[in-house]
């Protein structure tokens, strides 16, 4: 029986074309569901800040799924962010059809077969995987395709992915697209089927009878084929198709149901739901509007430490006119509940690579005895975070973390901001360093020191 492999597009649909905008949580969230349903990629949104490089990275080491990201104008950057990842594979994103190639890129058949040679060879000084992603491909001249097919094999690409962004194929014209692909090279060939004429299933069944090796999913995207959708058409007649999946059908539709309940939740930035990074607040805010935010974020501070965030909060809007709310929670973090420090942080070692497991050697000092913790982690950071919860014997539930730059160049400065959970109570720490992992351990104390002192 022919195995089916699925790749899922879930985060890269929702982020970059219908404008979510998601936490790190929120992504690591949607990262984990699609790995538990047993799909076997995950596709991460296109990055180009170090935040992201790290976000993405961070995803990339939790999963066991092969973990796929586009090179955009740089395969090195792109690779960088993923190559922790236990599978890693590099897209190469492309149009194929005459009218986005000359509107979008400005070229000709000819150039393009030439920018997609170059593109995969770059990508596969890289990594071993490289996917072309062959965009408006229903639409493109007869023959195209497997022109772009054939050059992207003879470069080593060793997927094809065929996109009906469209949404005009009928699932017969698709499925001779895949068979005229097969037949030109040893490419394997995957297809993205749109929904938008209400037959991505019906394409499903007929480009797999044709040959295809994979299928493209995303959950809550509405000219989208959901994962949910295909187990069930492979666990009523994959027999009779002659074909399986790693699809887990026990779990899928409840996992897919949750995953819909993020993507309900997360900010929108096209205004179909309110978007709370979008929201900000200038010097004219009252005292009672940023105290409602605060307790909105999830903060219970005191009258006091909300007078000192105000009176900050004014201090900056003077310099900058408005800031948001992801500027509101850093001064909170910094200023709010500054507290004596009763860990203070000595050394930390840090290993981690793509080919070993990520540990941590923490060294605090406590009403002046060094004590040490030694952990394993998926990351240096969460490595780091064992390490401490090691250290002092207690775990705290991570409700959420951020890293900004906050100078420029390739000595930048991290800020972190960690974001505890103790006895139903949020407490933030923030910390600063050139080394991000530094920056985040400095946070975590920060927080820790919060809670301890609230306890006492």
């Amino acid at each position: 029986m022919r195995n089916i492999q699925v790749s899922d597009v879930t985060l890269r649909v929702w982020t970059e074309e219908m404008g979510k905008e998601l936490s790190f949580r929120e992504k690591l969230a949607v990262a984990n569901a699609l790995q538990k349903i047993r799909v076997d990629a995950v596709e991460l949104p296109s990055h180009t800040g170090k935040e992201q490089n790290v976000v993405c990275r961070t995803i990339a080491q939790e999963l066991s799924s092969t973990v796929t990201i586009a090179t955009l104008d740089d395969a090195q950057k792109a690779y960088s962010a993923i190559d922790c990842a236990k599978n890693g594979r590099l897209q190469v994103v492309l149009p194929v059809s005459t009218v986005q190639m000359e509107y979008l890129y400005h070229k000709k058949a000819p150039k393009m077969l030439e920018t997609i040679a170059k593109a995969v060879e770059q990508a596969k000084e890289y990594c071993d995987q490289v996917e072309l992603i062959a965009k408006d491909a229903t639409r493109a001249e007869e023959g195209f395709v497997v022109e772009c097919a054939k050059i992207a094999y003879e470069k080593g690409a060793s997927i094809i992915t065929l996109c009906d962004d469209a949404g005009i194929f009928f699932p017969d014209q698709f499925a001779d697209l895949v068979k005229q692909v097969k037949a030109s090279c040893d490419i394997k060939v995957f297809v993205q089927p749109s929904d938008k004429l209400k037959m991505s299933a019906a394409v499903a069944v007929e480009v797999i009878k044709a040959g295809a090796d994979g299928i493209k999913t995303a959950i809550g995207a509405p000219d989208y084929l959901s994962p949910d959708v295909l187990s069930e058409i492979l666990r009523a007649r994959g027999s009779d198709l002659g074909v399986s999946a790693g699809l887990d059908a026990t779990v899928v539709h409840k996992t897919v149901d949750n995953v819909k309940d993020i993507s309900h939740k997360a900010s929108v930035l096209s205004g179909e739901s309110a978007n709370k990074n979008v929201l900000t607040f200038d010097g004219d805010c009252s005292l009672k509007e940023i105290s409602d935010e605060i307790v909105a974020l999830g903060y219970e501070l005191s009258s006091n430490d909300i007078g000192k965030v105000y009176e900050e909060f004014k201090r900056v809007c003077a310099k900058k006119g408005s800031i948001g709310e992801k500027e509101l929670e850093a001064i909170v973090a910094s200023t709010a509940m500054q507290v004596p420090t009763t860990f203070h942080l000595i050394n930390f070692v840090v290993n981690s690579g793509n080919i070993i497991t990520a540990t941590a050697n923490v060294t605090l000092e406590k009403d002046g005895e060094q004590i040490s913790g030694v952990s394993t982690g998926d990351g240096p950071i969460d490595a780091a975070f064992h390490a401490i919860e090691q250290t002092i014997g207690h775990h705290y539930e991570l409700d959420d973390f951020s890293i900004t730059a906050v100078t420029k160049g390739r000595e930048a400065v991290g800020s972190a901001i960690i974001r505890l959970r103790a006895n139903g109570k949020l407490y933030s720490g923030n910390g600063v360093s050139t080394d991000i992992v530094g920056a985040c351990i400095r946070a975590y104390i920060n927080a820790l020191n919060k809670i301890v002192y609230t306890e006492n």
